[in-house]
């Protein structure tokens, strides 16, 4: 009776990996929420499940840029095996305050350009993971708004200043609208008030339109700049689909969803040993176009057959 008894207690105890997670968002966004739980979802089926060899820490940011340096740091503090974290603001954060502890970004604009990386293909550092788009991308927004609302010759692009990936967008923009006859101007995203009167200005002008570039300040405030763009009847192209699916007119990007899912892997593959430094940042395969049918009824435009028959999906 003695035997299973003394093999069971010498069986092993699993040992407790520990993941810290860094977002810029609140904890109940439910647009990262879901991000998250299609990480937490990759993670399980892999073999990993908090509370039995896994520990996370989760920082939620919450919009205020005073948090960003501060939980950066509590959560390097803490000392965990990898972190996983999305936004080129957050990953600056990061790097600021440790060059040993792993980085997994789910998104992030241009990681050679910002320094985050060496190269693509070998990171060399303790950062990696997967980009957020091709800088080319930016160039079919102003096309897609054109052709989705034909009499725009106005456009408001929306970007951080700040942010060497905001300059980078905002000047392919800037580059390619003349070809399909638009005037682009910039509106900096720092302050969501100071947004919705710059937006308002806008759109005292007629024939004006919307495009909002990648950043966390715009995932982050998403609902109220689309609130903004619906209240002055602006016709307007996101980044994600997340902002279509909430009452945007249109987005064209990468599915951030499965970025989360994928980042899961390159977790599993750091916490059994491997380095980022070893694991090449990976480029979106595929961008998908979505349209909001209701939104453009709402803003009295008739979609062409040629372009609903282009997207990836339509929400009716």
């Amino acid at each position: 009776m003695a035997w299973p008894l003394t093999a069971r207690a010498q069986q092993p105890r699993e040992e407790v990996k520990h993941i810290g997670v860094l977002l810029p968002s609140a904890a109940d966004d439910p647009v990262y929420q879901a991000w998250v739980g299609a990480f937490l979802q990759g993670l399980e089926q892999l073999g990993w499940s908090e509370g039995r060899n896994l520990r996370i820490d989760y920082r939620f940011v919450g919009g205020d840029p005073e948090n960003y340096s501060k939980y950066a740091a509590e959560l390097v503090a803490l000392a965990p095996d990898v972190i996983l974290t999305s936004g080129n603001l957050m990953v600056d954060r990061l790097l600021q305050v440790t060059h040993t502890v792993p980085i997994v970004f789910a998104i992030a604009v241009d990681p050679v350009g910002t320094g985050f990386v060496n190269s693509l293909s070998r990171p060399g550092g303790n950062a990696t993971g997967f980009m957020q788009f091709d800088y080319s991308l930016s160039a079919k927004w102003p096309e897609l708004l054109k052709e989705i609302a034909p009499g725009v010759t106005r456009a408001a692009v929306l970007r951080e200043a700040t942010l060497t990936a905001g300059i980078g967008q905002f000047a392919i923009i800037q580059y390619v609208a003349p070809s399909v006859s638009m005037e682009v101007s910039a509106i900096n995203l720092r302050d969501i008030g100071e947004i919705e009167r710059d937006v308002a200005a806008f759109a005292r002008s007629p024939n004006g339109g919307l495009i909002v570039t990648g950043s966390a300040f715009a995932a982050v405030h998403r609902d109220p700049i689309i609130a903004t763009a619906a209240l002055h009847k602006l016709p307007a192209i996101y980044i994600s689909h997340d902002f279509t699916a909430r009452g945007g007119l249109m987005s064209y990007g990468a599915n951030f969803t499965d970025q989360f899912r994928h980042a899961a892997a390159y977790v599993d593959r750091i916490l059994k040993g491997e380095k980022p430094a070893d694991l090449p940042v990976q480029a979106p395969t595929k961008y998908e176009l979505v349209i909001n049918l209701r939104t453009a009824k709402a803003l009295g435009i008739n979609v062409t057959t040629s372009l609903l028959a282009r997207a990836d999906e339509v929400i009716e």
